[in-house]
């Protein structure tokens, strides 16, 4: 079974331009988010899926540099898009991700892979009931559960985000949803890319840990947090989109 890691990205959100090629220690948040993907043991590859607009050059260059596949398709239909790009290269089990989770924590990532691994069920998540902080968002499926639910989703919600319609139909998809652990705890807390005020603060935590700890975890992000305590009004005000 070929396991591969999807990242959603595109150049024109709309709150925050570009968001994913801004930089934090001298890199574009894109990579960051390669090189923790990267360290996911049980990832077989990862596959930027990108849209067919001009704008996303930069990112296909981009995973061209780390040596990562990459799918260019619709801008709408992200479900299409995310699919596609799983049968384009044989994946057997996509993990879902996408680009506004820079600081995403490989360790939450394997887990649910191993979950899913471990259980004879189509969807495992750590999504659809918030306990993590936002931006640890990870979602496990077969490229077959994907293709069932996309030849039944026919409404733009459901094919702007890739699993509304799974989630929506428990009868036919089992699913198991993880609940994050007491010391991760903290749904209200905003950790992704969004608007201007998530950059700010992703960037110091960014450089601030990872100029002492390598490869940090969620939990040493949340150390840090409730010992900065200041550093959480930052974007404390910013209203989330919601569904991926």
């Amino acid at each position: 079974m070929k396991y591969s890691a999807t990242i959603e990205a595109r150049m024109t959100s709309t709150r925050l331009p570009g968001k994913v090629m801004l930089e934090a220690a001298g890199q574009p948040f894109l990579q960051h988010m390669i090189n923790r993907l990267k360290q996911v043991p049980s990832l077989d590859e990862i596959i930027l899926a990108t849209t067919i607009n001009h704008q996303d050059d930069v990112l296909v260059d981009l995973a061209e540099s780390n040596g990562i596949k990459y799918f260019r398709g619709s801008e709408d239909d992200v479900l299409g898009r995310v699919l596609y790009a799983a049968e384009s290269f044989g994946t057997d089990v996509i993990v879902q991700t996408t680009g506004d989770c820079p600081l995403i924590d490989p360790q939450i990532v394997e887990q649910l892979i191993r979950i899913y691994k471990a259980n004879n069920v189509d969807y495992v998540s750590n999504t659809h009931v918030r306990s993590f902080p936002d931006g640890m968002d990870a979602q496990v499926f077969n490229t077959s559960v994907l293709k069932e639910s996309s030849l039944l989703a026919n409404t733009e919600l459901e094919r702007e985000h890739v699993t509304l319609h799974i989630r929506n139909h428990p009868e036919l998809f089992s699913p198991i949803h993880i609940v994050a652990p007491p010391e991760l705890h903290w749904p209200e807390l905003g950790l992704t890319l969004d608007e201007e005020p998530d950059y700010i603060l992703l960037k110091h935590l960014t450089e601030e840990i990872g100029q002492t700890i390598e490869g940090y975890s969620c939990n040493e992000l949340l150390k840090y947090l409730r010992n900065n305590p200041k550093l959480l009004t930052i974007n404390d005000h910013v209203k989330r989109k919601g569904d991926s």
